[in-house]
């Protein structure tokens, strides 16, 4: 198979009182199996079975709905994994807080703005914040799994480096229909070290 799923960098009760055992358990372990099972099942035998998951998503519009919504699946829930981390939160520093002030004129005004992109995508997607090929930041959301590396429109195009998702199978459980309660948790958990990773490559 050429996609593995990931095992999770922390246990499953490490993000807890933000993100409860249960929801990670059920969303690693049968959410993001499938999508790795099913993109695997799709491309078998096929060129794509020999591609990154990377050059597969940006050719995205090549390739049917079963390729793009397992592939965005797949990838999508590896980096929302890596972004999130026991004893996380607090504000950026460095190079990543400055182009925050930079984009959005303060962490605040871009807290504000992602959580409204979280908040009032409609039905299930995803959060994004991506840097641009000048450095700066913009923030966006996708439907479905839909991601900012897909050549689709609408997307932020760039570099994701924080992403949050949206999908009612990430919180319900503890938080049912309060996404805004679940978004405003999320920032407990940023594993800003990794963003600023992503946001230096």
């Amino acid at each position: 198979m050429a996609f593995k799923l990931p095992d999770l960098p922390y246990a499953y009760n490490a993000l807890e009182p933000n993100i409860d055992a249960r929801t990670m358990e059920i969303h690693h372990t049968k959410h993001h199996k499938a999508y790795t099972d099913n993109l695997n099942k799709a491309i078998e035998g096929k060129p794509e079975d020999n591609m990154s998951i990377e050059d597969i998503l940006k050719n995205i519009t090549n390739y049917p709905p079963v390729i793009r919504n397992n592939g965005g699946g797949y990838w999508n829930h590896c980096m929302f994994w890596e972004i999130m981390t026991p004893n996380g939160g607090g504000a950026p520093s460095g190079a990543v807080a400055d182009a925050i002030n930079s984009s959005f004129g303060s962490f605040y005004k871009m807290k504000e703005e992602f959580n409204a992109a979280g908040t009032t995508r409609f039905g299930s997607g995803w959060a994004w914040l991506c840097k641009q090929a000048d450095g700066s930041l913009k923030i966006c959301s996708t439907p479905n799994q839909d991601n900012p590396l897909m050549n689709i429109e609408g997307s932020c195009g760039g570099t994701p480096i924080l992403c949050l998702d949206v999908w009612e199978h990430a919180y319900y459980l503890n938080y049912q229909n309060r996404r805004p309660d679940y978004i405003a948790a999320f920032w407990n958990v940023v594993n800003w070290e990794e963003v600023a990773k992503r946001f230096g490559k």
